[in-house]
């Protein structure tokens, strides 16, 4: 089957620093066991199950403040997505070993929030709702950042925002076009708005990929975790952009033969978090599709592929 490898797809940087730092993690036996991801070191299971392997516990949940009172003792790994203030605060308080593994988009963000709410702005903050991205972002000034997530919710922010300084910003990971859009629906409620677009460039550069050459195929496989935004707004994008029809998988496992029947080229990216051993499954399963094969495809990346190999293990650096 003819198929068009997008790219760039796959891994950021933000990602692989954070895996190498949680690597390095595991193999310092100088830090106090057991080992802790608060959430998802990034969105994609199969990273998290390997850690696990690796004796690195990851406790996930909706409130980051909440996992980490589950923690008692040992070292305790902030995730690329960020946390609040008052996160490591508390983790400090706990007498914790902190470390932090934020991308550094993310953290151009919070200090972005500091900066301007300590000069007197509110910030409104675009960002998907009950994501970890948005909750760090909140934390570092929580009564004067306003989430929304649509354009719809443009109408429901407080009336008061008319007289105050005010910027607008967002998650990093989120559609570019749907931001846009929601700016300039800001931007018509308040024209003195200062608009911050900080779409992160790997998220950027992927989208326009997918708008630009997804097009050309009948059909786009995303391979990515249902939990990783950057993924799901690929998969978006595919089909409001790029007008091609898209399914987001998290494997070869759920990839099904009935998506490939009557289709002459398929397109595939994959999330920022993705392990690339699992995209190149997909991409050699479909190539040498054809319509006799009735047997569900299968997943054979071994564990020990999925973390990246550190030849030269070096000291993390924590938190003071």
């Amino acid at each position: 089957m003819d198929i068009i490898k997008i790219s760039p797809r796959g891994y950021c940087y933000g990602v692989v620093d954070a895996m190498v730092i949680a690597r390095n993690a595991s193999l310092d036996q100088s830090l106090p066991r057991p080992i802790y991801i608060l959430g998802m070191i990034v969105h994609n299971k199969h990273v998290t199950d390997a850690f696990e392997e690796e004796g690195i516990i990851t406790l996930d949940g909706p409130n980051r403040l909440e996992i980490l009172e589950q923690i008692e003792n040992g070292t305790v790994i902030f995730t690329a997505h960020g946390v609040s203030p008052q996160v490591k605060a508390r983790a400090k308080e706990k007498g914790l070993v902190c470390i932090d593994a934020t991308c550094p988009d993310v953290e151009f963000t919070h200090d972005l929030i500091r900066e301007k709410t300590a000069d007197d702005y509110d910030v409104i903050y675009i960002g998907k709702k009950d994501h970890p991205e948005p909750e760090g972002a909140i934390g570092v000034s929580p009564d004067h950042v306003h989430l929304i997530e649509t354009q719809e919710d443009v109408a429901t922010l407080p009336a008061h925002l008319a007289d105050k300084k005010l910027i607008v910003t967002n998650q990093t990971t989120m559609s570019q076009w749907d931001v846009s859009h929601i700016m300039d629906e800001l931007k018509v409620q308040f024209p003195h708005i200062e608009v911050h677009k900080e779409i992160c460039l790997a998220t950027q550069v992927r989208q326009e990929a997918v708008a630009e050459q997804a097009g050309e195929a009948d059909l786009l496989i995303v391979v990515g975790d249902p939990k990783s935004n950057n993924s799901n707004r690929l998969t978006q994008v595919s089909k409001e952009i790029a007008h091609t029809n898209a399914y987001r998988i998290s494997s070869l496992n759920e990839l099904k033969n009935e998506w490939l029947e009557g289709v002459e080229k398929v397109a595939v990216t994959a999330g920022a978090s993705t392990p690339t051993p699992i995209v190149k499954e997909v991409i050699t399963y479909i190539k040498n599709y054809n319509i006799e094969q009735q047997t569900a495809p299968e997943s054979s990346v071994p564990m020990a592929k999925i973390l990246p190999k550190i030849k030269n293990p070096t000291p993390v650096k924590v938190m003071e």
